[in-house]
């Protein structure tokens, strides 16, 4: 009787142990890998080389990346512990780092206009994290400064070129003021004149004979002070001389 009871102990207890000692092999499975990991400019993951992991090996993939912005973040992390690891991850063309944490992180270096990072480790977790960018934009507040700073200087383009044409329209207003006394043909020149001033300087030309103001605005029916201001104004251009007779100033044509 007792003997049956021992040898039935001893089957409950084979029977309880097996699925323990069968899990505990699986947990305490070895995984190893030696594998190269390229990622092309559109974050697609190839990952291949000789591995036991079940989810490691895999090709045009991109569940290892992800995008923000102009941020690219490649992310291949297995949380069992490899007794022995090695790794090269080779980067799209013109990708430049920002970031870095990798397990057994060995280096980075450039082949072909490509970064290129290594690693290896034993007795460990693999995990490789990288943030990168391609082609490296100018950053968001860069990018305003640099808009600000193009209107600005198109405003100073545009606003010297509106006072070189103001200055340069003055400046020719005052040539012709200055200069309305040329002579063509050895005639007298109405140009850059108002209209009352050449209505003045035409009498004196018709009339062939000094004028007195009064006379002026008698021919023209020209108010008084019109005359004297228009007569003042010739007189600096050069265009007519006036000369004090008694109580009246005689107007008179320069000779040409």
């Amino acid at each position: 009787m007792q003997k049956k009871n021992l040898q039935k102990s001893i089957v409950i207890l084979f029977v309880f142990f097996i699925p323990i000692f069968s899990y505990s092999y699986v947990s305490a499975e070895e995984y190893y890998a030696d594998i190269e990991i390229t990622v092309d400019e559109n974050g697609v993951v190839d990952i291949n080389g000789i591995s036991n992991h079940p989810n490691l090996l895999v090709e045009n993939s991109n569940l290892f990346t992800y995008k923000k912005k102009s941020y690219w973040l490649i992310n291949i992390t297995k949380e069992e512990i490899f007794t022995d690891y090695i790794f090269v991850l080779t980067l799209p063309k013109g990708a430049k780092v920002n970031h870095i944490k990798t397990s057994g992180f060995g280096g980075i270096e450039e082949e072909s206009g490509k970064l290129v990072i290594s690693g290896g480790g034993q007795n460990e977790e693999l995990s490789i994290v990288v943030q990168y960018q391609i082609n490296p934009i100018v950053d968001e507040q860069s990018s305003f400064d640099l808009i600000i700073l193009v209107i600005l200087v198109m405003l100073i383009i545009i606003l010297t070129i509106l006072l070189i044409y103001f200055v340069f329209k003055n400046k020719q207003k005052e040539s012709i003021e200055s200069n309305v006394q040329i002579i063509d043909n050895g005639e007298y020149s109405l140009k850059g004149l108002t209209d009352r001033q050449k209505d003045i300087v035409q009498l004196l030309i018709n009339v062939k004979r000094p004028l007195t103001q009064v006379d002026i605005q008698k021919e023209l029916q020209m108010p008084k002070a019109a005359v004297s201001r228009n007569v003042h104004s010739l007189e600096i251009k050069g265009l007519i001389e006036i000369e004090k007779v008694g109580m009246s100033n005689l107007v008179h044509l320069k000779k040409p």
